[in-house]
């Protein structure tokens, strides 16, 4: 969007917030970048010039708005709604991967050379791997400068700089302050609004999201389907436990008017950045609901669902494989039911945690710890145990794949191959585990039901060939019809 000028010179002018994340606007007179909807008035056309990413600003060599802080700005819908490889990258880079494994580790992610990965980038985002990585460092930096007491070389390690002198050059250049400044003006705002006090390890976050927003689903869905001991709703918050590259996490979340309150726990401060990413892709926070909503608007039946209550998420995860094993828990069988196996593999083979402010108990146990159970042990009928036991084998021993990187074609193809994977578990593993925008779910026993009493088809065949005007968002169309049912998953719990 950013190389259509008029359309940027337009959203700047109106201070569109729905813009923000799409594209930047870097002022060429005073060589700073802000956010579309800056409250501050916008300069002549002629002195503008837009970029795709934050990246991008800061290696042109323009630093951060500090009235809009384009760097807290929600991320861009396109990583979320693509399966090329400069979307997989961007979903990778926000997972840390080459803070971790560095753009090698990235390009054998992704199955591409370096060069190709890095030239593919920098034609698109105007930023290669490293300098996109340098800009999540930063803003990990600044959250952890303006909300922790830590001492500034440990905010340096935790926020993965190499080496402290990297660290104050990084924030001096993108904030145009030193991190020194940044904690004194974060303590000011901080004196006249003053938080809850946290404990050790713990971080308050405003996760940002493109309004129109209902969270009633999104919520509803998760606390519904909860796993005892690895979720819960409690106080208004759904909350769970996190497993991380470095430790694990146990994080709260919060539905507030224009943003989620988010509520981290951390073993390893080193993880902020990924647990964020994860939750922000759990709650689908990146979408861009108004152009999903335009387009379902225009099919008269979803138009009312769409009218009443606009902006629903598709309710995702923070673990894929865990979401796998879960959907296997829960072929044929009950919303309950579904949660007492899951809570017994947790309570056999997940790891324990310490929540002293709630009552989680566990990790969800890794596809390696339960490959090495009993298969008798099982409560499930012989051919959904075989079904069970060759996934967790596949995840365990690394010839089935399924994280943020997930080609969707080749990740379905491999799904639908495995014994007891039929369209509805490898369709509803495309739309909340690998997070594609248009995974649909004919056979439903919901959808086929809210199709009904919608007057739509309600066979498979007929439904598809009818949500083809849905497309690429019929995901979010199977939200609306869900939400037309009586069922807790669509209810916000009090």
């Amino acid at each position: 969007m950013h190389t259509d000028t008029e359309r940027c010179v337009r959203a700047v002018r109106s201070k569109d917030a729905r813009f923000d994340g799409w594209f930047f606007t870097a002022v060429l007179t005073t060589r700073i970048y802000c956010r579309p909807s800056c409250p501050v008035v916008p300069p002549k056309p002629e002195n503008l010039t837009f970029y795709p990413s934050a990246a991008a600003c800061q290696s042109a060599g323009f630093r951060a708005c500090k009235r809009c802080r384009p760097d807290t700005s929600p991320g861009s819908p396109e990583w979320n709604q693509r399966a090329d490889l400069v979307a997989r990258a961007m979903r990778l880079i926000a997972d840390g991967v080459v803070d971790r494994e560095g753009v090698p580790g990235l390009a054998a992610r992704l199955g591409y050379s370096t060069r190709q990965t890095e030239r593919q980038l920098l034609a698109e985002l105007g930023a290669g791997p490293l300098a996109l990585a340098r800009a999540q460092r930063a803003q990990t930096a600044r959250v952890l400068i303006e909300t922790t007491p830590l001492p500034m070389a440990d905010v340096a390690f935790a926020s993965g700089f190499a080496s402290i002198r990297t660290f104050n050059d990084t924030v001096r250049e993108v904030f145009a302050l030193t991190p020194s400044d940044l904690r004194t003006r974060a303590t000011r705002t901080a004196k006249s609004h003053p938080a809850a006090p946290t404990t050790p390890g713990t971080l308050t976050l405003r996760l940002p999201f493109r309004a129109p927003l209902t969270p009633d689903n999104l919520f509803g869905h998760l606390v519904a389907t909860a796993t005892p001991g690895v979720e819960e709703w409690r106080a208004g918050a759904y909350r769970r436990t996190l497993r991380l590259p470095y430790g694990h996490g146990i994080v709260a979340l919060t539905p507030r008017p224009d943003h989620i309150a988010c509520r981290l726990t951390l073993s390893d401060l080193r993880d902020l950045t990924v647990a964020t990413s994860r939750c922000r892709r759990m709650l689908d926070l990146d979408a861009d609901p108004v152009a999903i909503d335009e387009q379902l608007r225009a099919d008269p039946v979803l138009a009312p669902l769409v009218d009443k209550a606009p902006g629903r998420r598709v309710p995702r995860t923070v673990d894929e494989e865990e979401f796998a094993v879960r959907a296997v828990l829960g072929q044929q069988v009950s919303t309950a039911a579904a949660r007492t196996h899951a809570g017994r593999l947790v309570t056999a083979h997940g790891e324990p945690v310490d929540d002293p402010e709630g009552g989680l108990t566990h990790l969800f146990p890794t596809a390696r710890a339960l490959a090495g159970l009993d298969p008798e042990s099982l409560a499930m009928p012989r051919t959904r145990r075989t079904t069970f036991t060759t996934l967790v084998s596949q995840l365990a021993d690394g010839s089935l794949h399924l994280g943020p990187d997930s080609d969707w074609a080749e990740t379905r193809a491999r799904l639908l191959a495995l014994p007891g994977f039929g369209p509805w578990t490898v369709d509803v593993i495309a739309m909340r585990a690998l997070g594609d925008p248009d995974a649909f779910l004919p056979t439903d026993l919901g959808v086929r039901q809210a199709a009904r009493e919608l007057g739509l088809p309600s066979t498979p065949a007929a439904l598809t060939g009818r949500a083809a005007g849905w497309r690429p968002w019929r995901a979010y169309a199977v939200q609306y019809l869900w939400a037309t049912g009586s069922h807790p998953i669509n209810f916000l719990p009090e």
